[in-house]
Parts: structure tokens; C-alpha cells; sequence
């Protein structure tokens, strides 16, 4: 018998492989409606809190008297999410998707309610971080269980409304804790959480959700955890990650990158990746992040291209809110209001993308696109100005809209129709990683820009921001220019044909 492999050549395995496991039925009917609802509000919720805590940061000052924590505040979250991201593809491989899914929204929720409860800024920075926790196996998470809950050529149209609607959280963040923070009290942008995580818990438990791989109980596995989860592996990667986020940090804030501490940090980063990389090849395919998966072409390629593509939504969402409010002058929530042309369009895109892609089933064509408009819309970001006309603003966040809705889950889907099911949990942790931790990155380089940007420039205040803002958009054009070319790579395997259920040999790509 002969299996035609990703690059379109026959191969003839040694042997067959054979596996017991007989995976259940995909879901349907009411059961598949509500736990796509209940992902998905998941989903948004996490987003919503990324950037809820912008608008909320003044009042929480005043109340703690905590001038000096403002940078903490939504710094911890990053800091303490991109520390454990890098475990939760081989936590979804080993353990219950569904259970694993629920334990880490119960920790976001924990966070939650400690950050509305909070006596003092330091409960506050403590709740934000496990919070930040809980957060980083929530996007892995609900993406995993959609491949659970429906077959691969289903999945474009699912993920495209679970990550279009939930990526606008991340812009209505801001209009919602300004109306909650202005109507009712700061401590309500974090006990939103809890009611309707509390719907959406009960949502999760009453449908059953199976597992794409048959996996050992839980008991089974704890004797031995530090092995099968490469806990050395984490206790190597995780540090250096986190020291290289705060040496970026602390240069975005003002210390001279020549400071012995920012140059600590970065000696101390690149030390222990270094370590971390020895480690890792040693460790083999039992690595943390095995070289085996990340060195095929569709992960390296989709990996990039998720880093660009949430680099560019991300940056949307932090500056022009900055454009609205201290260039044009306008209110937090008017500036939330004047964001909408881009909520709608990107969740527009990203649903008839994932429909035109079950029906063309290639996801290359779209990812390209995404990346043109993605450069062109943040180019002419950097034409906007005190007295640009609201027609031109509106009409480039439309462009940028379409762009970043239409490119959003493309990098998801190729990895799912090329990888086994095997590799896929690591797969997608992995792309999770290089999204949030690239963003992470990227908006410190982002902000540190800005303030080169906004210094010793004899202009108004206004102008003055609007040249800094400009300067990160060039940045962010250049980013979208680069997802071009790292989506060409992505592979051209059909979606329509390939379920992975019934793959029988890991893909070679």
C-alpha cells in the first residue's frame, strides 16, 4: 500500500501502524453549539482582560496611591503568561483537553477575583499574575478543542468566528472598563469575569468532549510528570524568556540599554537559551519544544507568520487608542467608539475567510493577502495626523480590519491539515507561544520606539505623539511585509481532503 506524503511523492511505510484507540464521534446539534459558544466566550473573555486594565489604570492609581506600579500592572500579566505558555502543549498532549481547558479558566477566574478584592496594589499585581496564568492555556486550549469537536474541513469556518469574535476583546477592552470604571467601580473590570465564566463552566460540563488521542489517566501520569512534561526543560526556557521580556521592558521604560541590569538580563536571556538548547537537542522528541516538530516547514513558517499577524493586531489596539485620545483629544470611551470601523470588519473577515477556505481549501492565497493589506493599512497609519478627515481614518481601519480578520487563524489551520494528531497539541502550543510572546516582544520594542519617537521633537503635544505613533507603524508595516514572505512557506495542503483522524504516518513537512 502506498501514502502519498505532503510534497505529493509516493511513499510505502515499513509497516503499518495500528492503533487501538477508536477516537468518538465528532460533535453536533445543540452539543457542538454550545460548546463552541462557551470557547468562545471564554476566549473573549481573556482578551477583554488583556486590555481592559488600560482605562482602569488611572482610578486603581489614585485609589492605591501606586504612581509607581502603573508599568506592573499589565506587565505581570505578559510576564507571568509567557512563563508558562511553553508547558501547555505538552500538558494538552498528555492530559484531558477538556479538564485541562476548564483547570486553567478556574485559575484565570481565581486571578480575577483577587484583582477585584484587592486591598492593596500588591494583592492586585499578585491577582493579575495568576490571572496571567490561567490565561496562557485558555487560546491553546479552546483552538484544541476544535479540533476535537469537528472535522478538519469544518474547522476554517468554527475558528474564524471563535477567533474574530474573540479578538475583539482586545478592542472593546478599553470601552468597556471606561464605562465600568466611570458608571459603577474599577473592581468590576475583573468580577465581569466571574458570572460569565460561571455560565460558560457550566456550558463545559455538560457536554461531554472527546480527545483526538487516547491519553493515560491523570493518577498515571503524576509519578513521573518532571519526565513526560520536560520540567528541566521549562525550568531552563521559561527564565530566559521572562529575563529577556524585562530587559526590553526596562529599555521601552527609559533605562539606558547600557545599564548593567538591562545588559544583565539580555546575558542572562541569551546564557540560558543557549543552556536550554542543549538540553533540548539531548532531550530528542521528549524535548519540551522538540526540534523534530519545530524544524518542519509548515510549524517554523506558521510560527513566524503568527508572530507577525499578532504583532499587527496588538499594535492596532494599543496605539490608536493612544491616536484617538491624546492626538485627536477624545474621550477613552469615544475612543473605544472610534475603534468599531476595525471590530467590524475583522469579524466579518475572519468568518468569510474561514468559509472561503472550506470552499477553496487553501489557506496560502489568504495569508498572503492578509500580509499585503496588513503593510499597506499600517503604512497609511502613518499618515494620520491631528486634522486627518474621519473618512481616511475610518477607510484605513477598515483596511486593516479585513487584513487582520481575514489572516488571524490561517497559520492555525495549515499546521492542523499537514501535522498528526500526535504532533498537533505541541504543534499549536508552540504557535500560541511565538503569537503572545512575539507580541509581547514586538510591543516593547513598540513602545520603546514611541518614546525615542515623542522626545526633543519641537512640536504640540498632539503632533508630537502623532510622529512617535507614526514611527511604530513603519515598524509594523515592515512586520506585515514579512508575513508575505513567511506565508509562502506555509504549505499547500487541502483542507477539504485531509482529516487527520484518519492519518495513519506523521507528515515529513
Amino acid at each position: 500500500m502506498e501514502l502519498q506524503s505532503m510534497d505529493g511523492t509516493n511513499k510505502r511505510p515499513s509497516a503499518p501502524r495500528r492503533n487501538s484507540f477508536a477516537a468518538p464521534e465528532y460533535l453536533s446539534g445543540a452539543k457542538l453549539v454550545t460548546v463552541s459558544i462557551s470557547i468562545t466566550v471564554v476566549a473573549f473573555l481573556m482578551m477583554v482582560d488583556i486590555s481592559i486594565i488600560s482605562t482602569a489604570v488611572p482610578r486603581i492609581t489614585e485609589d492605591f496611591d501606586s504612581l509607581d506600579d502603573i508599568a506592573w500592572y499589565a506587565a505581570i500579566y505578559q510576564l507571568s503568561s509567557a512563563a508558562v505558555q511553553p508547558l501547555m502543549g505538552k500538558i494538552y498532549g498528555k492530559f484531558n483537553t477538556k479538564w485541562t481547558f476548564v483547570a486553567f479558566f478556574a485559575l484565570f477566574e481565581l486571578g480575577s477575583a483577587l484583582c477585584g478584592a484587592a486591598v492593596s496594589s500588591s494583592m492586585l499585581i499578585v491577582g493579575r499574575a495568576v490571572a496571567g496564568m490561567g490565561a496562557s492555556g485558555l487560546n491553546n486550549g479552546a483552538l484544541t478543542i476544535v479540533t476535537c469537536i469537528v472535522p478538519l474541513h469544518r474547522r476554517p469556518s468554527l475558528t474564524g468566528f471563535l477567533m474574530g469574535f474573540s479578538q475583539l476583546g482586545i478592542v472593546l477592552g478599553p470601552l468597556l472598563g471606561g464605562v465600568l470604571t466611570t458608571y459603577a467601580s474599577w473592581r468590576w473590570c475583573f468580577y465581569i469575569n466571574l458570572p460569565l465564566g460561571a455560565l460558560t463552566v457550566v456550558g463545559l460540563l455538560v457536554v461531554p468532549i472527546p480527545d483526538t488521542t487516547e491519553k493515560a489517566k491523570a493518577l498515571s501520569i503524576l509519578p513521573n510528570i518532571h519526565h513526560e512534561l520536560d520540567l528541566i526543560g521549562f525550568a531552563l526556557f521559561s527564565p530566559a524568556s521572562v529575563m529577556l521580556l524585562l530587559a526590553l521592558q526596562y529599555g521601552a521604560d527609559g533605562l539606558p540599554w547600557s545599564s548593567p541590569k538591562t545588559i544583565g538580563l539580555f546575558c542572562g536571556s541569551g546564557a540560558t537559551y543557549a543552556v536550554w538548547t542543549a538540553w533540548n537537542w539531548y532531550r530528542g522528541d521528549e524535548a519540551l519544544i522538540p526540534f523534530s516538530i519545530l524544524k518542519k516547514r509548515v510549524v517554523w513558517s506558521c510560527s513566524l507568520t503568527q508572530w507577525c499577524n499578532m504583532t499587527i493586531v496588538f499594535s492596532a489596539a494599543y496605539f490608536l487608542p493612544l491616536y484617538f485620545q491624546f492626538v485627536r483629544g477624545v474621550s477613552p470611551v469615544l475612543s473605544g467608539v472610534s475603534m468599531l470601523p476595525s471590530i467590524g470588519t475583522q469579524l466579518i473577515s475572519a468568518m468569510v475567510s474561514g468559509v472561503l477556505v472550506e470552499k477553496t481549501g487553501y489557506v496560502v492565497p489568504y495569508a498572503v493577502f492578509a500580509g499585503v493589506v496588513g503593510a499597506v493599512s499600517n503604512g497609511l497609519y502613518t499618515t494620520l495626523t491631528p486634522t486627518t478627515s474621519t473618512g481616511r481614518w475610518i477607510g484605513y481601519q477598515i483596511l486593516n480590519g479585513a487584513g487582520r480578520g481575514t489572516g488571524m487563524q490561517m497559520q492555525l489551520l495549515a499546521v492542523q491539515t499537514v501535522l498528526s494528531t500526535t504532533d498537533l497539541p505541541v504543534a499549536m502550543g508552540i504557535l500560541v507561544f511565538s503569537g503572545q510572546y512575539g507580541t509581547a516582544v514586538m510591543m516593547a520594542i513598540s513602545n520603546a520606539i514611541f518614546s525615542k519617537g515623542i522626545m526633543g521633537v519641537s512640536q504640540t503635544i498632539p503632533m508630537r505623539y502623532a510622529l512617535g505613533i507614526s514611527h511604530v507603524f513603519y515598524m509594523i508595516a515592515g512586520v506585515g511585509a514579512v508575513s508575505v514572505f513567511t506565508s509562502l512557506f506555509m504549505g499547500w495542503a487541502d483542507v477539504r481532503t485531509r482529516d487527520k483522524r484518519a492519518s495513519v504516518v506523521p507528515s515529513e513537512v
